[in-house]
């Protein structure tokens, strides 16, 4: 069955992202069938030099069907961007997926062909990241903190939330949905993946890059509210109703819109949904 929605939709609501390695045609029909919201199929890092024309070989023949995946090419400048950007076209990829993006002409020929996630991991794209965010074709940003923090020479979580907080902004001054976080690589300890996911998500992030399927869930698990929390976004959605959309005290608490609007956010979270209906002064 097609998916109705836009490509760019599409981008905004997911979730999870499941990379899969190009060089690996075996793992292709399973990774699309184990559940995450958007398959990446990865030219870059996940395959060798030597194997990048047989992984672009393969990525053409499955991608020649529609398969909405997003396919992450090498970077601009690098010698195998041209052949990777010529897969664009094909009725598989919704959209691609550009390493170490900076702003300029490289980015806006990604845009120009297809929805594109523009990954920052390089103190370029930190440096340039409003501008990024602000190129028509962008739908979101994703954080490459393996990379970024190899580039930067840091290996301070402090220093990466930091720099995350810039991707955070510059999303939602520019009005795309919020940032992709980056990949845990712990692979034994799902709670590692979700304690990571929870805490990207208290820090504006929408999403996450996986790198096995058995990471999907833990995932989905960090947007779930806890039973507190769902609670509470329900008495304030009561005390909101019976006050007309005024303000209104909650056991000593005022329960203004900013709170209100909180709380119908955790419950579209608890519903299993990326979006939410903002009340209005009158809900």
């Amino acid at each position: 069955m097609k998916n109705s929605q836009l490509p760019s939709q599409r981008i905004s609501a997911a979730r999870t992202f499941l990379f899969v390695p190009a060089d690996r045609p075996q793992r292709f029909d399973k990774a699309a069938g184990a559940g995450a919201d958007i398959v990446i199929l990865d030219l870059e890092d996940a395959v060798a030099p030597t194997a990048k024309d047989f992984a672009r070989d393969a990525a053409r023949s499955w991608l020649a069907s529609e398969r909405g995946v997003l396919l992450r090419i090498n970077a601009a400048g690098t010698q195998w961007f041209e052949a990777d950007l010529a897969l664009g076209d094909l009725p598989g990829v919704l959209g691609l997926l550009l390493p170490k993006a900076e702003a300029g002409a490289p980015l806006e020929r990604v845009t120009a062909m297809k929805p594109t996630v523009a990954l920052i991991e390089s103190a370029s794209g930190v440096a340039t990241v409003h501008d990024i965010a602000a190129v028509k074709g962008v739908e979101r940003l994703a954080f490459g903190t393996i990379d970024l923090a190899l580039d930067i020479e840091t290996s301070s979580d402090d220093v990466l939330h930091v720099i995350g907080t810039q991707l955070v902004i510059a999303s939602r001054s520019q009005g795309i949905a919020s940032p992709i976080d980056g990949v845990t690589p712990s692979l034994q300890d799902p709670s590692l993946v979700e304690d990571a996911m929870r805490a990207s998500r208290k820090r504006g992030f929408g999403a996450k890059m996986c790198i096995h399927p058995a990471q999907l869930l833990p995932v989905r698990r960090a947007f779930l509210p806890t039973e507190k929390e769902l609670d509470w976004a329900r008495r304030v959605v009561e005390a909101d109703r019976i006050s007309g959309g005024a303000a209104a005290a909650l056991e000593g608490q005022m329960i203004d819109r900013p709170l209100v609007a909180k709380a119908y956010r955790t419950i579209a979270d608890a519903e299993g949904s990326s979006k939410f209906v903002e009340p209005s002064q009158n809900s």
